[in-house]
């Protein structure tokens, strides 16, 4: 980390649910969500969970919170336990396969609906920017086997993704702020259009159906110019 800062939060995925990772966080003073696994200790907790703890959740699911540990763990930690029914298969007499469950592990006190959503977050923040990174500006294979060309290479795709979004941030239209650069390309880069010089002035044609997307884009960059001259 930088000098004078510190990771104050840590969410990921079932990836990181391991006593060494816990510990590491308790002693560091950082909250944590992590995505946990169903062994046999957290069957059996399940298994003996009263129908009353259970709290309505999303559509037909349900949500509680116990606490648990792990046998390398030292401090308890609380266990969110969200219980999704499923369609079962046909002549299936099998009790465990009514029901699908997502387990996460955390530190936070507070409601457990409020972590589950800040913990699915890291899909958007993280997962889907890196995503995004990789694919859409091909940052997917470096292109040699130099490591110092390879980082100059990735830092460029890192500028001009960057620079992508702060584009939407600022000139995209509203409806368009969630789509990928290979939608906006599709929607809007490539559009045909024609610069053609009349009466002394530089003018840029395109078709009547694209006219309002560029008209409202180029208003708003000259706002953004005009708040960051």
């Amino acid at each position: 980390m930088p000098k004078g800062k510190k990771i104050a939060r840590f969410r990921a995925d079932s990836a990181s649910y391991q006593a060494k990772i816990f510990n590491w966080c308790e002693k560091n003073n950082i909250k944590f969500a992590i995505g946990g696994r169903m062994d046999e200790a957290v069957k059996t907790i399940i298994k003996e969970l009263k129908e009353e703890k259970w709290e309505k959740y999303q559509d037909s699911s349900s949500i509680t919170k116990v606490t648990h540990c792990m046998q390398k763990t030292k401090k308890a930690f609380d266990l969110i336990i969200i219980r999704r029914p499923v369609q079962l298969a046909l002549f299936n007499t099998n009790d465990d396969e009514y029901n699908r469950y997502t387990l996460i592990a955390t530190n936070i006190k507070g409601e457990p609906a409020s972590i589950v959503r800040w913990y699915n977050q890291r899909g958007e923040a993280s997962e889907n920017r890196i995503k995004e990174l990789k694919i859409g500006f091909s940052m997917e294979y470096m292109p040699c086997g130099t490591t110092k060309a390879n980082a100059v290479f990735f830092r460029i795709g890192v500028l001009a993704y960057n620079l992508f979004k702060m584009f939407k941030m600022a000139a995209i239209p509203t409806e368009w702020e969630r789509h990928t650069i290979q939608t906006i390309r599709w929607k809007f880069y490539q559009t045909a259009g024609k610069l053609v010089m009349h009466a002394g002035q530089m003018w840029f044609k395109v078709r009547k159906t694209c006219l309002s997307v560029f008209e409202e884009v180029r208003a708003r960059i000259r706002e953004f110019a005009i708040a960051t001259a």
